[in-house]
């Protein structure tokens, strides 16, 4: 193979590495939230909703809520397509022996929502974060 062979094919073989690549992240929801200080709003305010709702509070009282505050502030961050990198354990680890039920986790995101609503966040923008954060609820309940 000549040499302009050989880099047509090393062109080619950049072309396609360049449009394997990912598409930009759309971190469209982090930024409806309010990006990082928005989200430390929002969980901030779901903690004190959780200190308050007899419901759950029990499950809450023998945890570091600081260490939880920052795990569930990057966890929401990468989830709505935020710069960050969750460094906590999987959501399956960290409910392990809880023995959550449906109840529980649904007290949980009554107060995520009045902690939206709080801050004013859109209905539209609650429920893409919702939709975002959903797929781990077999993870936390009845484990």
């Amino acid at each position: 193979m000549g040499w302009p062979l050989r880099w047509f094919g090393a062109l080619g073989l950049a072309l396609l590495v360049g449009c394997a690549q990912q598409p930009p992240r759309d971190d469209s929801l982090y930024q409806a939230l309010g990006q990082r200080a928005g989200i430390q709003k929002i969980v901030e305010g779901m903690l004190l909703h959780i200190a308050k709702d007899e419901r759950i509070v029990e499950h809450f009282r023998k945890i570091d809520i600081v260490r939880l505050r920052d795990k569930l502030v990057e966890q929401f961050c990468v989830e709505a397509g935020g710069p960050c990198r969750y460094t906590g354990d999987s959501m399956a680890e960290s409910h392990k022996g809880q023995n959550l039920t449906r109840s529980d986790f649904n007290a949980l995101v009554e107060d995520l929502i009045d902690a939206m609503d709080e801050q004013n966040i859109p209905v539209a923008t609650q429920n893409r974060l919702l939709a975002r954060l959903a797929p781990m609820r077999g993870d936390v309940i009845e484990k």
